[in-house]
């Protein structure tokens, strides 16, 4: 017995040190990859692979269609090439447990910020790669892309059903009373939790403020009592800015009265029926692509608020996939080429490219959408008629400068995340 039991604490050691060396050998090859061009992670991802399937997980399905698109770039590269890529998509916010402690997936795509930063990389289990391409790219936006590294930033916006006389021409304006905006749950979809999270971050809730003082008189008079009542709160929650009390007020006055729909798709289908008048909602700008027209439904029934001369504050808010790789996974080479080909590629990125409201933070990867509403001539090329001006997105540069968007930053959202989503789901329990 005392054998038995020294040889199974042999094993366990054993185990327990390739499982240490595993660690330290990705790590080891994510410092050497980011030193090498696409071309070389590429050869390298073809000796590591061939031959073999690979698992990989995220919260885009179009996971699918990239991966297909990068094996054909390995086989392009030597034809002998052959290997499979499998990709899930975990549902009900599961990836976290999927991800933590296993060494089955290579690579992964992940949202929510606030979870990716304390349960991923504070913990060591998701790994970042920053390409060599990426970093020398021409015009790369960097701030709060890097790490972890970002492969595209998507924006939910306010928009309005503009049949009838209602006018949404601030960001209180959606907070008014009986308005009762449109959006997802905060606990079905964490990211619109971080959302309400990063409003208290200073620089944001300056924004907030400086909409509350373009406000007139009579509108100041019906949010002052929010804002004097949560000043108590500022202190108790951990917020030191001097305009924090300004974004719990709108923060409250949010969750207090918006109308929880399950999927951002709903709402665009609602927002877009003419029967709709005055119906506002926050939804992912995106979901204007597939709108069917008809004589009740149009992309012209719906404004996104913030493409009005004269709106004031924020237009929205904005989220990101990461790509990572886990501290366990087997294929590591194969993990840094892929991201490369996503996030440096207009290739790579087409998955997500080819639609508005999704912006890479390396401009060659994106295509433009500022026509996507615009007529089309024979050929399926836009005019210069506007057919749809809700569709036509202006840019990363305008979301993020003009339209104010409110963006996710894990760092900030995991620090203040255990005192803010206790309050905030107090106040919607209380609906």
């Amino acid at each position: 017995m005392k054998k038995l039991v020294s040889v199974l604490l042999a094993l366990m050691l054993l185990l327990t040190m390739m499982s240490f060396a595993s660690a330290d050998s990705v790590g080891d090859i994510i410092a050497q990859a980011q030193t090498m061009t696409n071309e070389e992670l590429y050869k390298k991802a073809i000796e590591e692979c061939n031959g073999k399937t690979l698992l990989g997980i995220g919260n885009s399905s179009r996971g699918k269609t990239a991966k297909e698109t990068f094996i054909a770039l390995l086989k392009g590269i030597d034809p002998n090439f052959d290997t499979t890529i499998e990709w899930t998509q975990p549902k009900n916010n599961s990836i976290f447990e999927s991800l933590t402690g296993s060494s089955e997936y290579f690579v992964t795509l992940i949202q929510d910020g606030n979870q990716i930063q304390s349960k991923m990389l504070d913990t060591g289990e998701l790994l970042n790669f920053v390409p060599l391409d990426w970093t020398n790219a021409e015009g790369v936006a960097k701030e709060n892309n890097e790490n972890p590294l970002a492969l595209q930033t998507l924006n939910k916006v306010f928009e309005f059903n503009n049949c009838g006389d209602a006018t949404f021409m601030n960001c209180w304006d959606f907070v008014l009373p009986d308005v009762h905006p449109l959006f997802m749950g905060v606990n079905s979809e964490p990211v619109g939790k971080n959302f309400l999270y990063m409003l208290t971050r200073d620089d944001y809730a300056t924004i907030v403020k400086d909409a509350y003082d373009k406000l007139d008189a009579d509108k100041q008079a019906i949010f002052a009592p929010t804002i004097d009542e949560v000043a108590a709160d500022v202190a108790d929650l951990g917020l030191t800015g001097d305009n924090a009390k300004y974004a719990l007020a709108w923060i409250k006055l949010w969750c207090e009265q918006f109308q929880e729909e399950t999927d951002d798709g709903p709402i665009c289908n609602t927002l877009v029926d003419k029967s709709a008048a005055g119906q506002a909602g926050l939804l992912v700008y995106s979901k204007l692509r597939s709108v069917e027209e008809s004589d009740s439904v149009s992309v012209n029934n719906v404004t996104v608020a913030a493409y009005q001369d004269g709106y004031e504050g924020f237009g929205g808010y904005a989220y990101k996939h990461y790509m990572m790789i886990p501290k366990g996974s087997q294929y590591p080479w194969t993990a840094c080429a892929f991201i490369a080909y996503l996030t440096t590629t207009q290739e790579g990125f087409a998955a997500w490219g080819k639609d508005m409201g999704g912006y890479a933070p390396v401009p060659a990867c994106m295509q433009d959408h500022s026509k996507d509403g615009n007529k089309k001539d024979a050929d399926g090329n836009p005019t210069d008629e506007v057919e749809f001006a809700a569709k036509n997105d202006r840019g990363y540069d305008w979301w993020i400068n003009e339209g104010k968007l409110i963006v996710e930053d894990p760092a900030y959202a995991a620090s203040v995340a255990d005192a803010m989503g206790d309050w905030i789901d107090l106040i919607i329990g209380m609906k």
